[in-house]
């Protein structure tokens, strides 16, 4: 399930991932994102996955799909969470996506936030 996180202000926009996503919580985010994107032409993102287990596979295409509609509409790409998976994965969407992607612990989620909020247009 994706839950929106209340730090999300003007086209940065977060939300935390938890347990294994599916097709239906893509189906609920995709169009949520979509309207963000029409609306501020570009976005900020911020994906929590502390509590991620991973993906059905009808759900990674989702997520594929997505990243290949919109790579360059993703600006900046935070990715947190404390596994050293996680980390690798930040790496790899930095050869998929235009966006400046980086990896950041739990621990350091502030941090993740002010990083995608500079340059930001509210």
């Amino acid at each position: 399930m994706f839950e929106k996180l209340p730090e999300s202000l003007g086209n940065v926009v977060g939300y935390k991932a938890t347990g294994t996503l599916s097709d239906a919580d893509y189906k609920k985010l995709i169009p949520e994102l979509d309207s963000l994107i029409n609306e501020k032409g570009e976005i900020g993102l911020l994906l929590d996955f502390e509590e991620f287990d991973g993906w059905s596979l009808k759900a990674a295409f989702d997520d594929f799909r997505f990243a290949f509609k919109h790579h360059k509409k993703v600006k900046k790409f935070a990715l947190v969470g404390d596994k050293k998976w996680e980390e690798e994965m930040a790496k790899l969407a930095k050869i998929f996506v235009f966006a400046d992607a980086r990896f950041f612990e739990t621990s350091k989620i502030e941090d993740a936030w002010e990083w995608l909020k500079e340059g930001s247009k509210e």
